[in-house]
């Protein structure tokens, strides 16, 4: 009796993680474990949700000063660049929500298509992440390069991003009616190339799973911030860090630049930064306000990290 009871735990066990495997959204369980670093608020499905505030602050800081700060963090692989856009000079922020699709098998759309009525999704599978974008997000998503027939929106889709977002997307794969997407307003995006073709021979996998953006590996929720320069997905709980730090590395550029315009700096006109010079800028801080997008605490803990010696290498 102990080994038939044995047997039919382990059965419903095994359905039990097929099912869970089955499901093209992550459970609100696998996005909190791949984003167990986060500590802030979350949205109901689990997603981290970076606050709106540090969203507008990052349109503001450079690729490269982020870049910088995650890879002093050990995040080497978060950026990718040549991109097209549909408006390369306007700065584009927001949460990602990330989708993967891969090229298609009948077993597996079959599948898949199974899901969606049990969830009574409507339309195509390409349209189902859209219905889960919030104001805010980045619909970022893994369309395995695909540009002939891999073309996960037109205009109409182009629109439903615009109104559920009002923001824009990601999209590693092409776009259709480009023309016409670049006059949908509240949206921007970025892509690898128009065509006017549609998507064919290509399914949705999964809506929330961690996904690979070119050279990049982004997680639901991490910080997107694309620019005529390249596109960088920041992990959630490194946002405040990352922006904080580009901030106070762009002031430090000002300031800098002012003092090699006037002859100040001497030779050394990439920094030189002693504690003297740190106090000098923060002078420098408190007769230009208007220059400080953090808080003036955020700007003084800062600069208490940037005076303190640095640790000997081995200690």
């Amino acid at each position: 009796m102990k080994r038939i009871l044995v047997i039919a735990l382990c059965v419903c066990g095994t359905v039990g993680a097929i099912a869970a495997e089955a499901q093209v959204k992550m459970t609100k369980e696998q996005m909190m474990f791949y984003t167990s670093e986060w500590k802030g608020e979350r949205f109901p499905d689990g997603r981290p949700k970076i606050p709106e505030g540090l969203l507008e602050r990052a349109k503001h800081v450079t690729i490269e000063d982020v870049w910088g700060y995650l890879r002093e963090h050990g995040y080497n692989c978060q950026y990718d660049g040549n991109w097209q856009a549909l408006h390369m000079d306007k700065p584009m922020t927001g949460r990602a929500l990330t989708a993967q699709y891969m090229p298609a098998r009948p077993d597996m759309v079959s599948a898949i298509t199974a899901e969606g009525k049990k969830e009574n999704r409507l339309g195509g599978n390409n349209m189902w992440p859209i219905n889960e974008l919030t104001t805010g997000d980045v619909y970022v998503a893994d369309g395995f390069g695909k540009i002939v027939e891999g073309t996960l929106i037109g205009s109409n889709l182009g629109s439903g991003i615009a109104a559920h977002s009002q923001t824009g997307f990601v999209f590693d794969a092409g776009i259709r009616d480009v023309e016409e997407n670049k006059e949908v307003p509240n949206m921007n995006g970025f892509y690898r190339q128009g065509d006017p073709s549609a998507w064919k021979d290509m399914t949705l996998t999964s809506i929330n799973a961690p996904i690979r953006i070119g050279r990049a590996t982004v997680l639901p929720g991490d910080l997107v911030i694309a620019k005529a320069d390249g596109i960088i997905f920041v992990p959630a709980h490194l946002a405040i860090g990352a922006i904080t730090n580009a901030e106070f590395t762009s002031l430090e550029d000002a300031f800098n630049f002012e003092l090699n315009a006037s002859g100040k700096n001497g030779a050394e006109f990439e920094g030189g930064w002693t504690p003297a010079k740190y106090d000098a800028m923060a002078k420098w801080i408190d007769a230009h306000p208007e220059k400080l997008k953090m808080t003036h605490e955020e700007f003084q803990q800062e600069l208490a990290r940037r005076k303190a010696p640095k640790p000997k290498r081995g200690t």
